[in-house]
């Protein structure tokens, strides 16, 4: 079912409000003032709102080199000064896996409860942006490191729940591949600079089903997830140095009931 608004923006104090009526931006709301007539709105089997949430989580792999060369993975290093030929896209340099990178996805995968493929391939993603400067990003989709695993997690939602309650979601696949470079755009000048540094620097992705239904589920996950590789000592998760950036990619609909 699709469903349309019309939306009525205004500046307004802080207040609740009914999460379905009401979205933030900022210190703006917007206000859905009417939806399509795939339901009507004096259907009465119709439930309250319900969100669908799926996460893609980026970690950086505790490595001291990078995915495909020799170059250090220092975060804090002086701009473009931990850069190989690889990295900077030289013709004619040739990547080398690091063994390190492989062994700590394998034990993530197998602490999460995945399924390992015997025969893992690495896939060429093409994309033109100035921080990769290949042109294209090494990663794996067709047939990645690991898939079909499982995060158990307990989620406490105060003053709605009486006690936390378990969840599971799904994970469809680990993967590995290359980060890419930083761009930092300097408006004033009318210019734009690129850092090398992070270009190659090892990442596991982990691609979630989409099993969660509220930002405190998709919070409990990846508190929980981070426990689980620190302590593994496979990604040091510190979000403030991008070790580890999560996507979510959001859904809403109407349940009816049956």
């Amino acid at each position: 079912m699709i469903t349309s608004c019309i939306w009525r923006t205004s500046i307004l104090p802080f207040h609740y409000f009914k999460a379905r009526d009401i979205f933030y931006r900022g210190n703006e709301y917007l206000q859905c003032l009417g939806y399509s007539s795939t339901v009507g709105k004096k259907t009465k089997n119709v439930k309250e709102w319900k969100g669908v949430v799926g996460l893609e989580i980026h970690a950086q792999i505790n490595s001291a080199s990078k995915l495909f060369s020799g170059a250090a993975t220092e975060f804090s290093a002086p701009v473009n000064t931990n850069v190989s030929l690889f990295d900077a896209a030289i013709p004619g340099t040739l990547p080398v896996v690091n063994r390190r990178c492989i062994e700590a996805g394998v034990l993530t995968a197998l602490a999460l409860s995945c399924t390992l493929n015997p025969v893992s391939l690495f896939d060429r993603k093409h994309y033109f942006y100035a921080d990769l400067p290949a042109g294209y990003q090494i990663t794996q989709q067709r047939l990645p490191l690991a898939h079909s695993g499982e995060l158990n997690f307990h989620v406490c939602i105060p003053g709605v729940q009486v006690k936390p309650y378990p969840k599971k979601a799904r994970i469809k696949q680990i993967q590995l591949e290359q980060d890419s470079g930083k761009s930092l755009h300097d408006i004033e000048a009318a210019r734009s600079l690129v850092d090398l540094n992070r270009a190659g620097i090892p990442l596991m992705e982990l691609v979630f089903e989409p099993d969660l239904e509220n930002g405190e589920e998709a919070a409990a996950l990846i508190k929980e997830l981070i426990i689980i590789l620190q302590r593994l000592g496979t990604c040091s998760c510190k979000m403030e140095e991008g070790a580890m950036r999560v996507d979510a990619n959001v859904s809403v609909h109407r349940e009816l009931n049956h």
